[in-house]
């Protein structure tokens, strides 16, 4: 059940709901958190869920995707450490806050990528100049653990490796092409991913938890695409022997996810409106995450699995989330758009006065607001983001 106790390590997750990481564009230019930042979190801190995912952070400068995007420094890590006390103080009972650490690749404001992808850049062409070199590529372990220690210090139980949605370590598991000790094939592949996992353990306390949230399969085609074959559909035989890996290495919680929203957003944010037609039905879209999900604990199952795509169910999202989890599917339960909307979802679930008039409607105007270059939020209950989007269209 959702309100189930979860021991990992020394660490006690208090029930089985997650925040997953939604990306504001709203910290100040030196990385640390801005107003609505931290407006967003202390609601957060009040939701009564068990775990709250922060945002990618970035964990160097020409790595982060807009001006203001979070990124973790010597010199603004206290600022970090206040808000986590003001969250603590503001929780009804222990959370467990979980740092995301980025690199942005391709996505970043000068997009850095690992090979020249022929899908991507039918939209965004880039030239042979952006193309990272492999001693860049080695200087990141050391930036990924610096981080990692940063955040520790500022008081956060964990931290992810982030390897999903097209950004440079995900892109990197796709560079067959490429050339070099991070190409080619699958241990060069995934060379730079492992080592930023075993560089960020060795520069944290044991008790600490060692995540990644993993794009398990881009669902683009071979060669463009991790996880995939030639007509675009899913693969899993290198995803099971990365996550193989992963268990390894020791990695305590994998935060699962499929798809990249830059090209095909409906299949990790299944929506019921928004601004293209899918290819596919949303059904299809939940289904997919259910079977990856499903097969990842089947085939790992002491690997505890934050489950997807439970904001489209509304309503119903708390009872299809007890449902996976009782059906094994997954360890935890992960929201993200849900929690922008009815931030206080699972404590109304708790108490008995759970509003369904509050659940997000699956439209897409937070990211709309992030691509339009807008601070990101629920443009359709939060009267700010409402007001930010009604500029933006006009």
């Amino acid at each position: 059940m959702i309100d189930d106790v979860l021991r990992i390590k020394n660490t006690v997750i208090n029930n089985r709901a997650v925040l997953q990481p939604m990306e504001g564009c709203d910290c100040n230019e030196d990385g640390s958190p801005g107003e609505l930042t931290a407006e967003k979190y202390l609601r957060a801190a009040e939701s009564g869920a068990g775990v709250v995912w922060f945002e990618a952070c970035a964990v160097c400068l020409e790595g982060r995707t807009n001006v203001r995007q979070m990124m973790i420094t010597e010199q603004n890590a206290g600022s970090f450490r206040a808000l986590l006390q003001k969250m603590r103080d503001a929780a009804d009972q222990r959370q467990v806050y979980i740092l995301q650490l980025t690199h942005s690749g391709r996505q970043s404001v000068r997009p850095l990528i690992a090979y020249h992808n022929s899908v991507y850049e039918k939209t965004r062409p880039v030239g042979d100049e952006n193309i990272v070199t492999d001693g860049y590529l080695d200087s990141l372990p050391d930036k990924y653990a610096a981080a990692a220690k940063l955040a520790v210090e500022a008081g956060f139980d964990g931290v992810d490796i982030k390897s999903c949605h097209g950004y440079l370590l995900q892109e990197l598991l796709s560079a067959y092409s490429r050339p070099g000790r991070y190409g080619g094939s699958f241990e060069n592949r995934t060379r730079l991913y492992l080592d930023c996992i075993g560089a960020v353990k060795a520069a944290v306390a044991d008790g600490t938890l060692i995540c990644t949230r993993l794009g398990v399969s881009d669902m683009v085609p071979y060669p463009n695409g991790f996880g995939c074959d030639e007509r675009g559909e899913l693969d899993l035989s290198e995803p099971d022997r990365l996550i193989g890996e992963l268990v390894k290495r020791g990695i305590d919680i994998l935060n699962v996810t499929v798809g990249n929203p830059y090209y095909n957003p409906h299949v990790n944010r299944p929506y019921r409106k928004g601004a293209y037609t899918p290819p596919e039905p949303p059904e299809a879209g939940l289904q997919r995450f259910i079977t990856v999900e499903k097969h990842i604990k089947n085939a790992f199952p002491a690997l505890t699995v934050v489950g997807s795509g439970f904001s489209y169910y509304k309503e119903k999202a708390i009872e299809e989330a007890e449902r996976q989890l009782d059906d094994g599917v997954c360890d935890l339960a992960g929201f993200g758009r849900m929690w922008l909307a009815y931030p206080s979802f699972y404590k109304d679930h708790a108490s008995k006065t759970f509003d369904s008039k509050k659940c997000c409607l699956c439209c897409s105007k937070c990211t709309e607001l992030m691509r339009g270059k807008r601070e990101s939020g629920c443009a359709v209950y939060n009267g700010y983001y409402r007001n930010s989007y009604k500029e933006m269209k006009k």
